[in-house]
């Protein structure tokens, strides 16, 4: 499936660091992510890998440094950087408040699906169509991982980051995120961070260890 943007972002972190209050969570940090690359970002929980995720993102202001997005041979200013990043993530919260299509709708108006995808076809690659009408927040755990990871992998961005996508799927959920990342990777640049587990960086080419930076 073609991505409506030609190529993926590439990242460069130029001696980047960040700290709250008096935690120092990284610092030096001088790396490229290349377009469309597959790095897996690696280190235990709460070794600063969300964070990370975070910074590269730009969600995050990093307290030194500077991170530079580049599409196409064109920097994206820091403002519109989110247009161009769908990320998954444990600790982000969904349109709980909302049906599952009204959720779905209002998130197409803000990031576009990729090329062939709507709403209704987003429920139905993550086995959530019979649940169309029903709030989000009555869906369990696992159901929930699978509408953010269909959300942020059938958005039409070229940089996609993924915070230990395995959490709260089971072994047919690992299936179905496996095949579901393959056949969404064309044109982007993939970052997924891990605590090392294989059914989370299979897709990656590259791994870096965030200790690196402590």
């Amino acid at each position: 499936m073609a991505n409506a943007q030609d190529q993926g972002m590439r990242i460069t972190l130029h001696n980047v660091a960040k700290q709250f209050a008096r935690e120092k969570v990284f610092s030096r940090v001088d790396h490229a992510f290349e377009p469309c690359s597959r790095t897996a970002l690696l280190g235990p929980n709460g070794s600063g890998k969300s964070t990370l995720l975070q910074v590269v993102a730009g969600a995050l202001v990093p307290t030194a440094g500077t991170v530079e997005h580049v599409l196409a041979d064109r920097q994206v200013e820091q403002e519109q950087v989110y247009r161009h990043v769908s990320i998954a993530a444990p600790y982000l919260d969904l349109y709980d408040d909302l049906s599952l299509r009204e959720a779905l709708e209002t998130h197409a108006r803000f990031k576009p699906f990729r090329a062939g995808i709507d709403p209704r076809a987003v429920a139905r690659t993550a086995y959530l169509e019979p649940h169309w009408d029903k709030p989000v927040s009555y869906f369990s755990s696992g159901m929930k991982q699978r509408l953010k990871l269909a959300l942020a992998i059938l958005s039409d961005t070229p940089l996609l980051l993924l915070d230990e996508p395995a959490t709260n799927l089971d072994a047919e959920g690992i299936a179905w995120f496996r095949a579901l990342l393959l056949g969404n990777m064309e044109g982007r640049t993939l970052l997924v961070a891990s605590n090392r587990q294989t059914e989370e960086t299979f897709a990656c080419t590259a791994s870096v260890e965030i200790s690196r930076w402590k």
